[in-house]
């Protein structure tokens, strides 16, 4: 198996356990979808990956609707997508995605937890070239056979396809994301999820005491409620 195997391994009993962070996350994600294409997830095929991305953690349906109601609302602010780069204690690179409406906030609480925990905020471009920026899809895994798809899914950019207890994995590039959500939606292939991912392209073996040290800025940003995703070269092992 390749990186993105691995990559989805390592984190898969990590990050993400609370489901009111996971329903946020998303709710902020039909803001931004709606803004962008409008309230028709049948015209919008954004706004129709982050539903099917609601449905996979069980939002509720009430809560997904009433979040594109409110996302219409010309009253509702939009949310900037903002990435900070930064270091944590040993050298450990850390990649921050954020959706926020107020990015003097979001930029000082950024900051604080870095200095907090003894690492450092740099400058754009600082660690963003050290990570792989992926797409990836989990399909309904039933009358597939990977091997075979993943065949079939080279020409629209798919560089692996692999299955665990879900379903099945289609990661590729970033640009590919289109390309493979017409193509899946073209074969009436049920999509249960889909969203974007930086891979790190090599992680830094540390010592538990260590870990320790990035682990808890690691916390510390990840309960921010502007944040969305943190990547980082940590190795986490098994």
């Amino acid at each position: 198996m390749g990186r993105a195997f691995e990559f989805r391994k390592a984190r898969k009993m990590k990050r993400w356990a609370a489901m009111s962070k996971a329903f946020t996350r998303i709710g902020k994600d039909i803001v931004m979808a709606v803004k962008e294409g409008g309230p028709d997830p049948d015209g919008n095929a954004r706004l129709r990956a982050v539903i099917q991305n609601a449905k996979s953690v069980n939002m509720p349906k009430e809560n997904v609707e009433r979040a594109i109601k409110r996302a219409s609302d010309k009253n509702q602010g939009d949310y900037k997508e903002v990435l900070f780069e930064g270091y944590a204690p040993h050298g450990i690179a850390i990649l921050v995605e954020t959706a926020t409406d107020n990015n003097t906030r979001t930029v000082a609480n950024i900051r604080s937890y870095f200095n907090k925990c003894d690492g450092s905020l740099g400058t754009s471009g600082s660690v963003v070239f050290m990570f792989d920026h992926t797409c990836n899809f989990r399909i309904n895994a039933e009358g597939i056979d990977p091997e075979e798809l993943e065949l079939e899914m080279i020409d629209f950019g798919a560089e692996e396809v692999f299955a665990d207890d879900d379903g099945i994995l289609i990661y590729a590039p970033f640009e590919s994301y289109g390309a493979i959500q017409t193509e899946l939606e073209r074969r009436s292939i049920e999509i249960l999820s889909s969203g974007f991912e930086r891979i790190p392209q090599v992680t830094k073996k540390l010592t538990p005491d260590e870990m320790v040290d990035v682990e808890k800025l690691l916390e510390k940003i990840e309960e921010d409620d502007d944040v969305q995703n943190v990547y980082h070269t940590m190795d986490e092992g098994e």
